[in-house]
């Protein structure tokens, strides 16, 4: 059994929906953020960072339990734990990785800081506004000229997917016009349609 800590935001999202498609057995635990519940001494034997999601998976690899926090590292555990969602073939979990990374590096931190400076930063500070609003903008071309080509990120639907969607749902904050990116509307409404990914939206409870 896998227990997971998270709430709704685009990086708690992505284990949830992860689970829910490879279909592990696992119990939600709200971990409120808005009221700074990952600073309780709990949390934060599992998730050193104070950040969510993690997981405690009681069979590890091993046998033993072993618990994981950053959810790229939750992505890439149970895709390897069930076979599910990343390539068997080298060149095809490397081209995963590579946009796994680009979520990571990027999309995350970028999408994160334009959120906060147009959303929540209690004053408005134009420079950052516009900084983080821009670069959120090119990396949303990137992805949509990716997917001018491909049906998926990475070829197939992967934890690439995944990592990415969630961000992609605070489209309206960032002050986006699907008309401009036709490709990358297509890859959010599918994706969004799925079955695993709706449940996986609604965790916690």
């Amino acid at each position: 059994m896998i227990d997971l800590y998270t709430f709704g935001t685009p990086n708690g999202v992505k284990a949830s929906i992860m689970l829910e498609e490879v279909g592990l057995p696992y119990r939600a635990h709200r971990v409120n953020i808005l009221e700074d519940e990952q600073f309780e001494p709990e949390f934060l034997k599992i998730s050193p960072n104070n950040k969510i999601p993690a997981i405690v998976d009681s069979d590890g690899p091993d046998g033993e339990p072993i618990s994981l926090f950053e959810s790229g590292a939750i992505l890439l555990y149970l895709a390897d734990k069930t076979g599910q969602l990343i390539p068997a073939d080298a060149r095809g979990r490397w081209r995963v990785m590579e946009w796994l990374m680009f979520q990571m590096g990027g999309v995350g931190p970028m999408f994160g800081q334009a959120n906060h400076f147009r959303r929540f930063a209690k004053e408005e500070v134009p420079y950052a506004i516009e900084r983080y609003t821009t670069e959120a903008h090119r990396l949303y071309g990137v992805m949509d000229r990716r997917l001018a080509e491909h049906d998926f990120l990475a070829g197939d639907y992967s934890i690439a997917d995944i990592a990415c969607f969630g961000w992609v749902g605070r489209w309206e904050w960032h002050g986006i016009d699907w008309a401009d990116l036709p490709n990358l509307h297509r890859w959010f409404e599918t994706i969004g349609a799925r079955p695993a990914v709706q449940r996986g939206l609604k965790v916690p409870h």
